[in-house]
């Protein structure tokens, strides 16, 4: 069914009528001191119809008023039913995450780094072991100092994985670790879908030194919510190399004292019915993310809208084919003498 974008717009089309008159002039016979000089005699076709051009103008404004009101035929609504889960990863982005503890023979790479290359592989599959998550709506957050709420529990992972990768090490005063305040968010937002079996993947690298919300009582508000939270410890603990500023410029590599809470965080998974693991290297965490690849599946659903078909302009090319032949009429087969 076709609407209008401005309705209201489509009232202008009324003035095609005035227009319409104010244009129409009616070839009438020459009069002088009250005698005819001609004879009466029958109208032709052409004065009969020498309405024709100002009524074509008339139309065509009628028709530009109609393509200015925006006419459109809306898609239909289309619910789609899937089979997943819903899933908010919480991503660790403070400084330690810098650390090259999860380099490969191969390449060079910081745990952020290793933790996005995994996460695409999780989340789109690699055509081995992981088949990716194509039925599960994911979200995204990822913290310091304070979590950002990165991307909403979705369907298109295409958007989410850009996301992924466009997360960057936090610097300076937002380098800290806020796994509570980032829990409590992820909850949050899972609180708000309705799929029934929900879950929150946490990787971190540190201990909560920072942020409003203890670790703990962030779990148990998850737990409350019926959210299960898989908790993953990545990196060495002790000490792990890393790039830091030279003294004489440029970069250079320091090993640095590096700890990971990893009571904290086996009490967080076993208070929600989640698991802990420990990734130390890429290979531990692929098989990480090949158990949690197994998780229970339970129906969601999305709600999809078409984009709207838009059909102004075939009234603009009416419009202008009605001026055209309008003008072309008026100047030739209707023209008017002088006398």
């Amino acid at each position: 069914m076709i609407e209008f974008r401005e309705p209201l717009l489509l009232l202008l089309a009324l003035f095609a009528i005035p227009l319409f008159i104010v244009m129409r002039r009616p070839v009438g016979r020459m009069k002088f001191s009250g005698f005819d000089i001609w004879p009466v005699r029958k109208k032709s076709f052409r004065a009969k119809t020498s309405f024709v051009p100002a009524l074509l103008l008339a139309l065509a404004f009628a028709a530009l008023c109609v393509a200015l009101a925006g006419p459109r035929i809306p898609g239909d609504e289309v619910r789609e039913h899937r089979e997943g889960i819903a899933m908010m990863l919480v991503v660790d982005k403070s400084g330690s995450m810098e650390a090259l503890d999860m380099s490969t023979d191969e390449k060079e790479m910081n745990r952020l780094d290793a933790i996005k290359g995994v996460l695409n592989e999780f989340v789109r599959g690699n055509g081995k072991a992981l088949k990716g998550r194509y039925d599960d709506a994911i979200g995204l957050i990822s913290f310091g100092t304070f979590p950002d709420s990165d991307c909403p529990v979705t369907l298109d992972h295409i958007s989410l994985m850009q996301i992924v990768n466009d997360i960057e090490i936090a610097q300076d005063n937002e380098s800290r670790t806020a796994i509570g305040d980032a829990l409590s968010l992820a909850g949050e937002r899972l609180r708000e879908t309705q799929a029934k079996s929900k879950v929150i993947i946490l990787l971190t690298d540190g201990v909560n030194n920072t942020g409003y919300e203890a670790p703990l009582d962030a779990a148990r508000l998850v737990r409350e919510l019926g959210i299960k939270v898989y908790t993953i410890g990545v990196g060495t603990n002790g000490f792990a190399l890393m790039k830091v500023p030279g003294i004489f410029g440029g970069m250079t590599k320091q090993k640095v004292p590096v700890e990971i809470d990893e009571k904290t965080l086996m009490q967080i998974s076993d208070m929600t019915g989640g698991e802990y693991f420990r990734a130390t290297d890429n290979e531990s965490l692929h098989a990480i993310y090949e158990k949690i690849d197994a998780l229970e599946k339970t129906k969601i659903s999305e709600t999809r809208y078409l984009h709207y078909d838009e059909r102004y302009r075939i009234w603009v090319v009416i419009a202008m084919i009605l001026a055209a032949c309008g003008l072309l009429l008026r100047v030739t087969y209707y023209r008017r003498t002088p006398w």
